[in-house]
């Protein structure tokens, strides 16, 4: 097997911490993944990965190895393209996961522009809000919003997105409408679940510098932004939301915003991608097209 292609796979396996979902991505038998590994092994004269029932890592050998693969394999591509007449136009496929909601709203009616500016990238979209994993899923990058856990990856802070507190006209009618969080206790929130954690979070605000948090009852909890916005727009309670959600029904009147002195925490919004040293030129043009978009359409 050609030596380039030996790392390839090699650092594929690294990256998904498995043989097996390795050779699902690169659509290979797992026997010829293991096999590509072990000729490795055998050629460098080093064992490479530490291989447990549950888990596959790298060895100090193997970390070691993994770097200077990346850099060899970002140099061939280079290489390879060096000539091409379209060289300078950037091309190929791009796998790109975001919200579900920011997605919809916001990138896919843009992504026109930049395709026709890019003739020669295509795009695989994946509008979700779940927990996804760049290498298992063979993802360029993603963006995502909230605190974020230590994953290894290039995290590339885009800004705070605002979020308020809002209600519907049909639930202030008949539940009256907050001053401050004090008089929650006489109201009805919608819980939102994170769809990873199952975490339900308490409603919160910002008071004197500190966060605060605080329970309120309710009767309906869901774990989607779609539904967290129904569920309010059918007057089950009071929610707290990204105030880009819920811009058109606030200007419809189909919402209404309250105690605007007592937000939550902006939360923080970040693109995620492997190596910021070898990104081809296809994600560097689009992370750059993003970042713009997103600050444009999301940020005061």
């Amino acid at each position: 097997m050609d030596r380039i292609d030996l790392f390839r796979i090699f650092c594929r396996v690294v990256e998904c911490s498995s043989f097996t979902r390795a050779a699902d991505t690169l659509g290979m038998p797992r026997s010829s993944v293991s096999a590509a590994v072990q000729e490795l092994e055998t050629r460098v004269s080093a064992r490479l990965l530490q291989r447990t029932t549950r888990r596959v890592s790298p060895t100090q050998e193997g970390l070691a190895l993994y770097e200077r693969c990346q850099r060899l394999i970002f140099d061939v591509e280079e290489a390879e393209n060096l000539f091409r007449h379209d060289a300078a136009q950037p091309s190929g496929m791009l796998r790109i996961d975001v919200p579900g909601r920011i997605g919809r709203l916001i990138i896919a009616p843009a992504l026109p522009g930049f395709l026709e500016r890019y003739p020669k990238i295509d795009i695989s979209l994946g509008v979700t809000d779940r927990a996804v994993n760049l290498f298992e899923d063979s993802l360029d990058c993603v963006l995502r919003v909230g605190p974020l856990s230590d994953s290894g990856l290039i995290a590339r802070p885009i800004g705070k997105l605002a979020l308020i507190n809002v209600a519907s006209p049909a639930y202030l009618a008949r539940h009256g409408t907050p001053a401050s969080p004090a008089d929650l206790a006489a109201h009805w929130a919608v819980n939102y679940a994170s769809p990873s954690s199952g975490r339900v979070e308490d409603w919160e605000w910002q008071e004197d510098g500190a966060l605060r948090t605080l329970p309120v009852k309710s009767r309906v909890t869901v774990n989607s932004a779609e539904a967290y916005i129904a569920c309010c727009l059918a007057g089950l309670g009071l929610i707290q939301i990204p105030a880009y959600d819920v811009r058109r029904h606030l200007e419809a009147g189909e919402l209404v915003e309250v105690m605007p002195e007592q937000r939550p925490e902006p939360m923080p919004m970040t693109l995620l991608y492997p190596h910021r040293q070898f990104l081809s030129q296809r994600l560097q043009v689009f992370i750059e097209w993003l970042e713009a978009l997103l600050k444009r359409h999301l940020l005061p």
